[in-house]
């Protein structure tokens, strides 16, 4: 994209900042309108590329510093979240999945259960991410376990880096092993948020079945159905003359099964993380540092520099502190409260009142991240489910419609660390979750809510 039109585009973000700054401070206090302001610039320049991914959070990280915005511990908190820990981790492990051959051995071994053509190659890569979905908890542990696997994939049918099928694939990977588990209650933080916030704060436990029979059909095998027209239309190609599928590898060599082991003994603590209670973080994290062992690992120290890249460390670290600044300086809750002032919410107008619901919902989400909406909302249920006359767990299920309804990638860090794994331009990857939105909203929403008369869910 233009640099000119990207600095053209951020004006409109840069320009609600100030609005929000001006604001009187009996509508929103100090502290909150200047975090407020900071979130809102920050996702403007992240959302067109004004300035490198990497400055604006170190700009971010700068100005709520310097003006004392937030407490240290919130304006850094993304270095100590989970998710840069498994984007650090997962790194080396993508690194060794390329270095030892494992990933293109992987690869081929897929390619030939996917057939010959691109569509079908998109459909497998979001059918296995589907599928890992049921059986690993960590959205971004899936991104890691699967992205390096897409790019060696990719390369086996020869698409060359940064081509429309090597970005497809990229991207169809990426949000496929995002996206479609916000169906699936254990698959993400914002879901495992909601429900422990729904049983502290409301006694309301969310039953597994339930939450899969409600939302997967259309958030989770709709919703992985559009990824793949979504990224077929925007990256059309076609095989290489000569794809390099078929071409027969020899024996595995001592380095893959070492880091085979590794992967599998990965995969199994990311399945059982509700047994054990590890952090996926740490065991990718644990993954890494067997990988850079002397005799064990594939990666020499000395190379730790070379599998680790300190700009996407940073623009991860940015996104997940943005969430804990809105919080944490009163902006979300001031927004939320004044949703509930004007939102002109009427007893029994279900539908109606879910739409709204879910469309305030998608401005925290955007305003701030995904695991931000559960963390605000679910609070006010009570409230909500008062001037709506729907019940409290009907009020609690609109933010799952909210939360998966992505405008931009930071919304959801998996995706981001999922995209910066696979070195997909962030430009591109804009361009296809913004489609996907647009199906989201005008396609899959009005069908699930179809699906919840169905069922029978909104009631008032």
């Amino acid at each position: 994209m233009n640099p000119r039109l990207n600095h053209l585009l951020v004006l409109p973000f840069l320009l609600g900042a100030a609005a929000i700054l001006m604001l009187p401070a009996a509508v929103m206090p100090t502290q909150a309108a200047m975090g407020g302001a900071l979130a809102l610039a920050a996702v403007g320049f992240w959302a067109t590329g004004a300035l490198p991914e990497y400055v604006t959070a170190l700009i971010f990280f700068l100005i709520a510093m310097v003006f004392g915005i937030a407490e240290a511990p919130a304006v850094f908190s993304g270095f100590a979240a989970g998710a840069f820990w498994l984007l650090f981790g997962g790194m080396i492990l993508g690194t060794a999945v390329g270095k030892t051959g494992l990933g293109a051995r992987l690869a081929r071994s897929m390619a030939r259960r996917m057939g010959v053509s691109y569509t079908g190659v998109l459909v497998g890569i979001v059918g296995v991410a589907l599928a890992l979905s049921f059986l690993m908890p960590s959205a971004t542990g899936r991104a890691v376990l699967l992205i390096p696997v897409a790019v060696s994939l990719a390369a086996a049918f020869g698409f060359t880096p940064g081509s429309r099928g090597g970005n497809g694939i990229a991207i169809a990977a990426a949000l496929g092993a995002v996206i479609p588990g916000f169906g699936i209650l254990p698959a993400n933080v914002p879901n495992l948020v909601l429900a422990g916030a729904a049983d502290t704060i409301h006694g309301l436990k969310l039953n597994y079945g339930e939450f899969l029979l409600l939302h997967f059909p259309v958030l989770g095998l709709c919703k992985a159905i559009a990824i793949v027209v979504v990224v077929r239309a925007l990256f059309p190609d076609r095989m290489p003359a000569d794809p390099a599928a078929d071409a027969e590898l020899g024996p595995a060599s001592r380095e893959e099964w070492r880091l085979a082991l590794i992967l599998a003994g990965a995969l199994a603590l990311w399945a059982t993380d509700f047994a054990h209670g590890v952090s996926p973080a740490w065991v990718a994290l644990g993954g890494g540092v067997l990988c850079l062992l002397p005799r064990i690992g594939m990666i020499p120290t000395e190379k730790l520099g070379e599998a680790v890249q300190i700009r996407p460390l940073i623009y991860i670290a940015g996104v997940l502190s943005l969430g804990a600044v809105v919080t944490s300086t009163g902006f979300a809750d001031r927004m939320a409260a004044a949703f509930l002032t004007v939102a002109g919410l009427t007893p029994g107008a279900g539908a109606a009142n879910i739409a709204t619901l879910t469309g305030a919902q998608i401005l925290t989400s955007f305003l701030g991240t995904a695991p931000t909406v559960p963390a605000v909302w679910t609070p006010l249920a009570d409230e909500l489910a008062g001037a709506t006359g729907l019940p409290v767990r009907t009020v609690l299920m609109t933010q799952v419609l909210a939360y998966s309804t992505v405008i931009l990638p930071y919304q959801v860090p998996p995706v981001v660390v999922a995209l910066q794994l696979a070195g997909v331009p962030m430009a591109k990857a804009v361009r296809a979750v913004l489609a996907l939105a647009a199906v989201t909203l005008l396609v899959l929403l009005p069908l699930d809510l179809l699906w919840w008369e169905v069922l029978g869910l909104p009631d008032g």
